[in-house]
């Protein structure tokens, strides 16, 4: 799944704020062992998926593996346990709010699948609660933690807290044509160790004829893949994330070293086409030169790999995909300068599976939410389609004939980072992409950041929410 195309709308957001001022779900029950002892019961499972529509391989994998499975291992326990999947296939937003609705009315089904930008705008406005609340201890001892690494629980983390258990996610990497870094006398295996070493493989790509070096997604026409695989993991690489500690980064230092690299890109040195970052279909043509060998470097997700250029089912194949393609780690603008003292970052996404705080049956939802992550489940859910779990100890063993996929699995997720899931986030990545777009288009970085800060500052409530950094 391509999760840097997942957009919030933002009058579901608006609309989940309001509601967070009524009576949501922030008075529901708070005993962990309500029904605990209950040897017969029902639960309910919702996820955007439904057979023979949306992600209809989700669908089938629910109702045909973890349900029956889950029913007999409840069953050799003397326990009639019935499970029903309650399948929507429906686009993201009427999906998010019919879930704002169900756990502001206190109802919806016991185990839900929420996209992980979702989870502090849910617990926000009181709708979802940490797991360790709606479950009791058992969530927080459950064996599973083991094999998550800690960069990849953040997807499922708020202030702290846990609020359920990522399935999977993904990872941004430096994509590069191997054939044209042969042309530039550049190595096949390359891993750029800051942002100069990035530049100068774009001047080397540069005297090659008929490409272009570096294609850095730029602009409010490509939307969230500028934020994603741009801005955000070049901000991570300043050593700042876009939400900290309570604060926004707004247009100081760290936002106008990030428009640097952009404009020294696209403005001073011509190693990125301009015109790509404006066209309505811009990153698609992106994704036809590279296949086509005339992008030397581009920024992407694994999903690029993954769907884009795979020489079978890719929207833009290349026959040639594993031996013309290479990939390598985002540096950080220096070696130790990025978040948490890193010296390569990346920008990950993906769905979090949460417990409904308004289940009568938490300590049975919580089983169900474990048995659904247990290493047998996820190996069930990959078979045939190979995928990053969020478990290392399957992709070790799922991923042991992919090189790609182990490569983002062992080297990117351990330095990977997350979107903040606040109500206001798409606003400010809006304003973060529309300051690449003015940059790109002529202004000066300084320019850009302080007309994106004073944009920061109305969208999140005052300089107060702001950092200066």
């Amino acid at each position: 799944m391509d999760f840097s195309r997942r957009r919030i709308g933002v009058p579901a957001a608006l609309a989940l704020a309001l509601a967070a001022s009524g009576c949501g779900g922030g008075d529901a029950p708070a005993d962990p062992d309500r029904g605990a002892g209950d040897r017969s019961y029902t639960l309910t499972i919702t996820r955007n998926a439904i057979e023979g529509g949306k992600n209809t391989e989700e669908a089938e994998w629910i109702t045909r593996t973890v349900i029956p499975r889950f029913v007999a291992a409840q069953k050799a326990k003397g326990v009639t346990a019935k499970v029903v999947f309650q399948g929507q296939g429906v686009d993201d937003e009427p999906y998010k709010t019919k879930l704002a609705l169900d756990l502001k009315s206190r109802s919806g089904a016991d185990v839900i699948d929420v996209d992980g930008i979702w989870v502090g705008e849910f617990a926000q406005a009181g709708y979802l609660r940490p797991l360790g609340t709606v479950a009791g201890a058992r969530a927080d001892t459950w064996d599973g933690w083991a094999q998550i690494p800690q960069s990849v629980q953040r997807l499922a983390t708020f202030e702290g807290k846990r609020y359920g258990i990522p399935p999977a996610t993904d990872g941004r990497v430096l994509f590069y044509n191997k054939r044209l870094f042969e042309r530039a006398g550049l190595p096949a295996n390359w891993q750029p160790k800051s942002w100069e070493e990035i530049l100068a493989a774009g001047r080397a790509l540069k005297k090659v004829p008929g490409v272009t070096p570096i294609q850095l997604n730029a602009g409010t026409a490509m939307g969230e893949a500028t934020t994603m695989q741009g801005a955000l993991p070049l901000l991570a690489g300043t050593g700042t994330e876009i939400y900290s500690g309570g604060k926004w980064a707004g247009g100081g230092a760290a936002v106008q070293q990030v428009l640097g690299l952009y404009e020294t890109i696209y403005r001073r040195e011509g190693l990125g086409d301009p015109r790509l970052q404006q066209e309505a279909q811009g990153r698609d043509k992106s994704f036809a030169e590279f296949a086509a060998g005339r992008i030397g470097i581009l920024a992407e997700g694994d999903y690029f790999w993954r769907d884009v250029i795979n020489p079978e089912t890719g929207v833009a194949k290349m026959k040639d995909r594993d031996r013309a393609v290479g990939y390598a780690l985002i540096p950080a603008v220096a070696p130790g300068k990025g978040i948490r003292g890193q010296s390569y970052v990346s920008m990950s996404g993906g769905s979090v599976s949460v417990l409904n705080p308004n289940t009568d049956h938490p300590q049975q939802a919580f089983e169900l939410l474990a048995f659904m992550n247990s290493s047998e489940m996820h190996k069930a859910r990959t078979a045939g389609t190979p995928e990053i779990t969020a478990r290392t100890d399957v992709n070790r063993e799922i991923l042991a004939g992919d090189p790609f996929l182990s490569f983002i699995s062992e080297k990117v997720l351990p330095v990977t980072a997350y979107r903040p899931g606040l109500a206001v986030y798409p606003q400010v990545s809006t304003a973060l992409q529309e300051a690449t777009a003015a940059v790109v288009s002529g202004r000066s970085p300084a320019e850009a950041a302080a007309a994106y800060g004073k944009k920061v500052e109305g969208i999140v409530g005052g300089a107060g929410n702001v950092s200066t950094g």
